[in-house]
């Protein structure tokens, strides 16, 4: 029967396998990002003692219940854009067609934006987690003036449109090849 340590592995191959490793651990719950400073932690994330009066933080109208509100208000949201504009194809008005982009936009947005409240987050990171807001805020605005002019173009009839496009590029090669 194998022991505990045969199947385990030696010290010394633990200690490889954490070499190789490209995160860097601080324990073994927690990670840093390589290429990111960190803030100094107090011991267990407390500060001060136990006797210590409690303040509380200050209230966000956009923290816990009502992001998450949004972020299922928006998946849903996506439902019936998506199944009307499968159902129609490149036909979508373009109303339907600037609702579906922007409300894809808006969901994408809360989603990074939960990613960076949890992976880079601001008292470990400090000025970083707000460079990294900001950068979201910003592609994000680049994207809404992008689906503007993509929906209203002279060129471009919408996001819809461009789809069945890119999905029938390859179809119609295919066709005109085998036809030669």
């Amino acid at each position: 029967m194998l022991g505990f340590r045969s199947v385990a592995g030696s010290r010394s191959t633990l200690q490889t396998l954490t070499r190789k490793n490209q995160m860097t651990f601080n324990s073994l719950r927690y990670f840093t990002i390589p290429f990111l400073p960190t803030l100094p932690q107090n011991p267990g994330g407390v500060k001060g003692d136990i006797n210590d009066n409690l303040k509380h933080p200050k209230s966000d109208k956009l923290s816990s219940s009502i992001h998450w509100k949004i972020e299922k208000v928006l998946a849903i949201g996506l439902i019936p854009l998506v199944s009307m504009s499968l159902i129609q194809g490149a036909g979508v008005s373009t109303l339907v067609d600037l609702s579906l982009s922007y409300t894809l936009l808006m969901h994408c947005y809360v989603g990074f934006q939960s990613c960076i409240i949890d992976y880079i987050p601001k008292r470990v990171y400090g000025h970083w987690h707000n460079r990294a807001m900001y950068l979201l805020t910003l592609g994000s605005l680049l994207s809404a003036l992008g689906i503007y002019e993509m929906n209203l173009g002279d060129k471009n009839n919408g996001s819809v449109s461009l789809t069945s496009r890119l999905w029938t590029s390859k179809n119609e090669q295919v066709v005109e090849e085998v036809a030669k």
